[in-house]
């Protein structure tokens, strides 16, 4: 059942998210800002950002979605983690594993093993997303940052929100691409018809990918690619709105795609600052085998 707070600004003063984490001791900013992404959140009836600053006599208004009943186990699952520390760890998550677990997925996903494995994980956004900062698609390989503390997620969540985190992508998609770079600035929103699947639409939420060709083929291009935003599906969305879809892309691609592993997207590259001593982290990860084996293949043809 949701539930719903009304909270009136009376003296309180900087970003909401921070105003209404202090209101509900022991929520996380994480918690409370990934609310009002999905819009649980108004102010005087109207919708805002997690950055707006409250103003003096505010109508906060916040409904808290029904908690999805999903018990997540710990798994001994075999997980490529290339760093690790007292505050976070990067893992490089094989193409086919699911982030965290939901209703189609209860089990062998990265959270599970990430249990296993480590002690302590933030609270996240969900009590099914323990430590997760950021998500890729189940077929998407590549590296993600997890935080073990909250005061880590928060300073990391706050870097992916400032555009200041460093992610680069690998994808190989349909069709020979003329032009060495580019970028697509175009809104993404969930698609009426099926809700599954994302659209570039007005009125959506800015999105922005910018690209760069690595390698052309006879019919597909290597493209490196760098997310200035991180909507859901972005780049999938992305190029197949400018005609150039992933391979292998089983819900945007073509019906004669390459088959057998998802989309051909991997997650190459990851920087940031950490969140404890402010060093500059940077780090990359090798292609799975399957795709740099495609590659060879390409290559010869």
């Amino acid at each position: 059942m949701k539930e719903k707070f009304v909270f009136k600004i009376d003296g309180q003063s900087g970003r909401i998210d921070k105003v209404l984490a202090d209101f509900m001791g022991g929520t996380s900013r994480s918690q409370i800002q990934a609310w009002i992404k999905e819009g649980n959140l108004t102010v005087n009836d109207k919708a805002v950002k997690s950055n707006y600053k409250v103003q003096e006599g505010d109508l906060l208004e916040l409904t808290i979605p029904e908690v999805e009943q999903i018990n997540v186990v710990p798994e001994d699952i075999d997980l490529d983690i290339i760093y690790e520390d007292d505050a976070l760890l990067v893992v490089n998550k094989p193409s086919g594993m699911v982030v965290h677990p939901s209703k189609g997925h209860l089990s062998g996903t990265l959270v599970n093993g990430l249990l296993f494995h480590v002690n302590t994980l933030s609270d996240g956004t969900a009590t099914i997303r323990p430590g997760i900062v950021h998500r890729i698609d189940m077929d998407t390989s590549g590296l993600l940052v997890v935080a073990k503390t909250n005061e880590a997620h928060q300073k990391l969540a706050e870097q992916l929100e400032n555009h200041t985190m460093e992610r680069e992508y690998l994808a190989l998609v349909h069709g020979v691409i003329p032009h060495e770079d580019g970028t697509i600035d175009a809104p993404i929103a969930r698609m009426m018809v099926d809700r599954k699947k994302r659209t570039v639409a007005d009125g959506g939420k800015r999105a922005v990918t910018h690209f760069e060709v690595i390698e052309r083929f006879r019919d597909f291009t290597l493209l490196k690619l760098r997310l200035e935003t991180g909507r859901t599906h972005q780049i999938r969305v992305h190029m197949k709105y400018i005609g150039h879809p992933l391979a292998g892309d089983p819900m945007y691609g073509p019906a004669d795609t390459l088959s057998g592993h998802g989309q051909y997207l991997h997650a190459a590259t990851l920087g940031f600052i950490h969140p404890t001593t402010g060093e500059k982290m940077h780090f990359e990860a090798p292609l799975p085998d399957f795709y740099s084996e495609k590659l060879a293949e390409l290559r010869k043809n």
